[in-house]
């Protein structure tokens, strides 16, 4: 299987690639930092691919293009790059920022992989979204919102695939707290290991899940956060 993850030089990105190259996939990973995806390349000459570019930087097509042609193909992709600080003073050039990578960069890469898998007739697309997307953020406006945008955009792509009868799958993962570097603040609970969470993560998509939460108990945190009147969401 021809496995491409945009966004895998650090983080869950990189733990999935590993999981993958250990399985014998053929793997294309994508990121800023060449130097990083280089490290893991060396390590799986023939199996593992690299293309450098920054999703915002209004080359994806043409990078993904490469990527898929020097693999022979696509067979699923992990749309794992994402960008969250705080922006407690709502910080205009934070907030573009976000929104940026996390839905104008993903909009693009997605819909272009949806289309490539029509033609083919099938295939797996594969989001991170967040339990973060179920409601608003003070701390964290255009992270939740651009969330929330991704696991839309991932239910749409669904449909989109039942009304066209093909066998396309989009799969939204939704993780709570995640021991990353994305992972800011001093109110964390429940955090997963990256090595955990990559681990569910790969399940879901093997089961070919619509909606998975990473670690399942998350879940019930979604539930609640979803139900809450917001005149009690507003003190947390």
């Amino acid at each position: 299987m021809n496995v491409i993850i945009i966004g895998a030089s650090s983080g869950i990105g990189k733990a999935l690639a590993e999981l993958y190259l250990l399985d014998g996939h053929h793997i294309g990973i994508t990121g800023r930092r060449n130097n990083l995806l280089n490290d893991i390349a060396h390590r799986w000459p023939g199996k593992c691919f690299i293309e450098v570019f920054d999703v915002t930087g209004g080359e994806n097509i043409v990078h993904l293009q490469n990527l898929i042609d020097t693999m022979g193909g696509m067979d699923l992709i992990i749309y794992c790059s994402g960008f969250g600080t705080p922006s407690d003073h709502l910080d205009a050039e934070t907030e573009i920022s976000t929104t940026l990578t996390n839905v104008n960069g993903f909009v693009e890469i997605a819909s272009f992989a949806f289309n490539w898998f029509v033609r083919q007739k099938h295939g797996q697309i594969v989001v991170i979204s967040s339990v973060a997307g179920q409601r608003g953020g003070h701390h964290t406006p255009a992270y939740n919102a651009g969330k929330a945008f991704v696991s839309n955009y991932a239910e749409g792509l669904n449909l989109k695939a039942g009304k066209l009868k093909m066998d396309i799958t989009v799969t939204d993962i939704r993780p709570g707290f995640v021991n990353t570097k994305m992972a800011k603040g001093n109110k964390r609970f429940w955090v997963a290991e990256v090595g955990k969470a990559a681990h569910q993560i790969k399940r879901a998509i093997t089961q070919k899940k619509r909606v998975a939460y990473i670690t399942k108990r998350w879940r019930y945190v979604a539930w609640l956060f979803k139900r809450l009147p917001y005149s009690w969401y507003k003190r947390l």
